[in-house]
């Protein structure tokens, strides 16, 4: 990012206003070098309601607007995911700092352009991999780092709801509007988090499978989000999928995603770890291993988190120069391509390799 760019108060406009809007929103009001001057949402009437609610003096309906704007210095982008990478890309180009929403985008080919576009432009760009920030995985984090798991060679993380399809009939549940379903919206966070507790985001190769049993019947729906109903709309993502990821160094992952699913649990949200010393899992953090007494099970204390667990508190401290940014573009990029392997897998039946 250029030194020269920084400054000590910047000026914020949310690209969208539906629940995801509503988090960024509220968290950007949590720094005091933050401001948010302005929300462009299609929905003129939801774009109200959350500058009301948020006390944001603006709103438009088209953000192109807001990006022609000098005054603004950072733009956070929470909208469909069709619409991520075309609307960060328009962002960069205006010479923005962006914040984006995961998955980076709907194929990797279209994340790639957004982290050269943001090199060439000199500016701070980072997806919002939550996951990474709060206290439980930066304790983990820390074990991993202090060798108490020994050689971490294989890992098990997953996402799995019983019932917590967001909406059938939503954006989140057609394809044309959201790329993929249970894979891309919470399975991006389990895969993230682990291949970040693991050190290694290149995969060698990919070999996945996609479900969706529950969806098309009308099952499993759940009440999250804000956005529009089509009952007519057909459901056409995958409600459950499973993968086996090899990464560059020979290690492995097993990631499982679902909306919905019969299982003994109505949400499980975890990662395994397994090293040649000690096996580990969270949350919340414990570890497991041999002892000279027999098999001992610790629950680890929370250890004090290395940056902000909000990541847009994080972002603006990246921009004052407080911290280093915690998502690389990069890595963003490597589990984009992992995501479009599993479905691409899961489409032809065969392994798939990545260069």
């Amino acid at each position: 990012m250029k030194q020269n760019r920084r400054k000590k108060h910047y000026r914020v406009a949310v690209i969208g206003a539906g629940a995801i809007g509503a988090d960024h929103l509220s968290s950007f009001r949590l720094h005091p070098a933050a401001e948010v001057v302005a929300i462009a949402e299609v929905s003129a009437e939801r774009g109200r309601a959350a500058a009301e609610q948020f006390g944001v003096p603006e709103v438009v309906t088209d953000y192109r607007e807001l990006l022609a704007r000098d005054d603004i210095d950072v733009v956070s982008i929470a909208v469909p995911n069709y619409l991520h990478a075309p609307v960060a890309l328009d962002a960069l180009r205006a010479g923005k700092h962006v914040m984006l929403d995961k998955p980076m985008a709907t194929r990797a080919a279209d994340a790639a352009k957004l982290v050269a576009e943001a090199e060439k432009r000199g500016v701070l760009f980072m997806v919002g991999q939550n996951f990474r920030f709060n206290q439980d995985t930066q304790t983990a984090k820390a074990v991993v780092e202090r060798g108490d798991l020994g050689e971490v060679y294989h890992a098990k993380t997953s996402w799995t709801r019983r019932a917590g399809i967001p909406r059938i009939g939503s954006w989140f549940t057609q394809r044309r509007f959201a790329g993929g379903g249970c894979t891309y919206d919470i399975g991006v966070h389990a895969l993230d988090r682990c291949l970040y507790l693991m050190g290694e985001f290149d995969a060698a190769a990919v070999s996945g499978q996609t479900f969706a049993k529950f969806g098309p019947r009308g099952l499993g729906n759940g009440g999250w989000g804000k956005s529009e109903v089509d009952p007519k709309a057909r459901f056409d993502v995958d409600d459950l999928s499973v993968a086996l990821i090899k990464l560059k160094s020979g290690r492995t992952v097993i990631l499982e995603a679902s909306w919905a699913g019969h299982g003994p649990s109505v949400d499980v949200n975890a990662t395994q770890l397994f090293g040649t010393e000690a096996g580990l899992s969270l949350p919340p953090v414990q570890t497991f291993k041999q002892a000279r007494g027999g098999y001992v099970v610790e629950t680890v204390d929370p250890l004090p988190p290395k940056v902000n667990t909000n990541r847009m508190v994080h972002f603006i401290d990246c921009l004052l120069g407080k911290a280093k940014p915690f998502v690389a573009p990069r890595e963003s990029l490597a589990v984009q391509r992992i995501l479009d392997a599993i479905y691409a897998s899961a489409a032809s039946g065969r392994e798939v390799r990545i260069k």
